[in-house]
């Protein structure tokens, strides 16, 4: 498995949406569980460009993680509680199989040649699967209570 920006970048707005949740500053129409994040917020926060921010914010939203609302004091907040979105979600979103090679994925159309004879299949199918218990397990709420632990938190989220 490979985290390109894309995924990294996704993994770090859920998680700065994931800090704001339960936030005490509310506004009309989100619900009193949530707080709306300016994209110009996370941006600076994360360091991520405006544009690619708001191209993986679609992404996020088509896949009903995130919602937005429009207007001069619009943004964007979690669709759900961080507590049930977990990170192997967000990284088969952006970035496909979590199989370290594509013969041990559970998604390959086909084998190779070779499946049924390499010696590495095993050791391939445990990193797989360790990888995707460890990240399946892993939920946005148990990162961000981790971030909110920390005694010295970079970069600042702003919480």
């Amino acid at each position: 498995m490979k985290i390109t920006f894309k995924g990294d970048y996704a993994l770090k707005i859920l998680l700065d949406l994931s800090l704001n949740y339960g936030s005490p500053r509310l506004q009309s129409g989100v619900s009193k569980a949530n707080r709306l994040v300016q994209i110009k917020e996370i941006s600076k926060r994360q360091d991520i460009p405006v544009k690619y921010l708001e191209q993986i914010i679609l992404l996020l939203k088509g896949a009903g993680y995130v919602r937005s609302k429009r207007g001069p004091v619009g943004g964007v907040y979690l669709a759900k509680p961080p507590e049930k979105i977990k990170v192997g979600e967000i990284i088969r979103l952006m970035e496909g199989s979590t199989s370290p090679i594509s013969c041990v994925s559970r998604t390959a159309p086909s084998k190779c040649s070779f499946f049924r004879r390499c010696p590495f299949v095993e050791m391939w199918t445990e990193i797989r699967d360790y990888t995707n218990k460890i990240i399946d397990g892993t939920t946005f709420g148990d990162i961000a209570d981790k971030v909110k632990s920390m005694t010295v938190r970079a970069p600042d989220y702003s919480i």
